[in-house]
């Protein structure tokens, strides 16, 4: 089946985190930018059975703020892969600063084309940040080809989860920088062709639609002045706009989130 893609590619994607997109999220979410922050890290470091002996592949690993907290809490070695120089600048940059670069070590790379060997990880982990990646089909093999023999494949994203018209698709997708979303099941289906054992398959959407409310009030109310201060009133009323549509798909169910676990 022919999968449904807007023209995006990861240079479209360094463009937003290399400039205000990435300043945006990480306001709106903080450093670890993902839904859930710190609480979600630990419910899918509890869930993929991170401990001190664990070797953990964060793909899409931005600032580095889930590593450094995998690192921190449970004394594991984290790899960050991200292909955004801003991200992964600012990931070494921050790390060094609070002494975790004995644990963590960052690659500039492509997801698509992982500079590892395989049966490298305990873990490979993602959160929210899949939906960026061009070819989920492609991402979910080089995950279970640096698996290790028994290593787990532990990750959240944001899902299509509902019908919408195309108009609606593109919108959605446009504002985010997506090419596409994937499905719940079309993730275990993924893992699945790529001889993972599927082991949890969870839908995260009814809470969805409160966060993205969350970062819509924070955007209206405690952001708006240093969004309008320093990027203008135009880039303030479309972000607005953005985040706004994306509530409403969300609160609609057109859109949500999901996690997987899946074991080699």
């Amino acid at each position: 089946m022919t999968i449904k893609k807007l023209d995006v590619t990861i240079g479209n994607v360094n463009e937003v985190y290399d400039g205000p997109g990435g300043i945006l999220w990480e306001m709106l979410m903080g450093d670890q930018i993902h839904v859930g922050g710190a609480v979600e890290t630990d419910i899918l470091a509890a869930k993929s059975g991170i401990d001190p002996d664990s070797h953990v592949l964060d793909v899409c690993s931005a600032l580095g703020g889930p590593a450094r907290h995998l690192a921190r809490m449970y004394g594991c070695r984290v790899t960050g892969l991200d292909a955004t120089v801003r991200m992964h600048e600012e990931a070494v940059r921050r790390t060094k600063e609070v002494g975790l670069e004995k644990r963590i070590e960052y690659r500039l790379g492509n997801a698509l084309d992982m500079p590892f060997p395989e049966n490298t990880f305990d873990v490979v982990w993602g959160q929210d940040a899949w939906c960026y990646i061009t070819d989920k089909k492609r991402l979910i093999e080089e995950c279970a080809r640096v698996l290790k023999p028994g290593g787990v494949l532990a990750f959240t994203d944001w899902l299509e989860t509902g019908p919408m018209t195309g108009d609606e698709w593109l919108a959605l997708n446009t504002f985010m920088v997506f090419p596409y979303m994937e499905t719940l099941g079309g993730y275990a289906a993924l893992a699945e062709n790529a001889g993972l054992e599927v082991i949890e398959k969870e839908d995260l959407t009814p809470d969805f639609a409160d966060n993205i409310q969350m970062y819509l009030d924070k955007v209206q109310n405690e952001f708006r002045q240093a969004i309008v201060e320093n990027y203008g009133q135009d880039m303030y009323a479309e972000v607005e706009r953005g985040i706004a549509l994306w509530r409403d798909a969300s609160a609609a169910g057109k859109v949500g989130r999901g996690r997987i676990l899946a074991r080699k």
